[in-house]
């Protein structure tokens, strides 16, 4: 009997940790988002509960897209970059439907946490690289990387610019991060890039 209660347990499907917030259906550790544009809360959903957002049209919720483009041709002097007032080398840009603006957020150890953002200063940036018009607003952003001495830049969707805040608050350590914050940082940035289309 214990032989075959062994092999029993070996066929079952492992319970799994996450669950869809709108079915309550277990998913996968990589599953699809939904976000809520007027609290800017993601939801974690099933495949078949996605679908069902996949469509544009007057809903709570908008379908998070899955697809991270790294954007090898990108232009942003550094007079542009200090014009928009962010204080480190990683922010977020997302066009927030609810307030009919261009939000400018970067990852803290508290957070996320928004700058305001000079409307000159964006609109000068999106003349020089019309690809940020193909933004979809509140599901995509353009996130920017100056950490290091070559720039990067990506259109990516929000939940993986949320990921980035969540790594860093949860692994920021003291005054300065620590190592391990800033290698988890490096590591987020070559995974993201690997997995990107240009």
């Amino acid at each position: 009997m214990s032989a075959f209660a062994t092999l029993q347990s070996l066929t079952r499907k492992p319970r799994a940790n996450e669950h869809c917030d709108l079915c309550g259906v277990g998913v996968a550790h990589q599953h699809q988002h939904l976000i809520d544009p007027a609290s800017r809360r993601l939801a974690c959903v099933c495949d078949a509960c996605a679908v069902l957002f996949s469509q544009a049209g007057e809903t709570k919720y908008k379908r998070v897209p899955r697809r991270a483009r790294f954007l090898a041709n990108f232009q942003m002097t550094e007079g542009q970059w200090d014009s928009l007032m962010i204080p480190i080398g990683l922010a977020f840009f997302v066009e927030s439907s609810r307030d009919n603006r261009v939000l400018a957020l970067y990852p803290s150890p508290a957070g996320s946490t928004e700058s305001l953002l000079s409307l000159e200063a964006w609109w000068d940036i999106v003349q020089e690289n019309p690809i940020l018009t193909e933004l979809e607003s509140d599901v995509e952003a353009l996130l920017v990387n100056r950490l290091d001495r070559e720039a990067e830049y990506y259109l990516a969707p929000t939940d993986k610019c949320y990921q980035l805040v969540g790594l860093i608050r949860s692994n920021w350590r003291g005054l300065s991060g620590g190592t391990e914050v800033w290698e988890k940082i490096r590591d987020f940035f070559v995974e993201l890039k690997a997995g990107s289309n240009a």
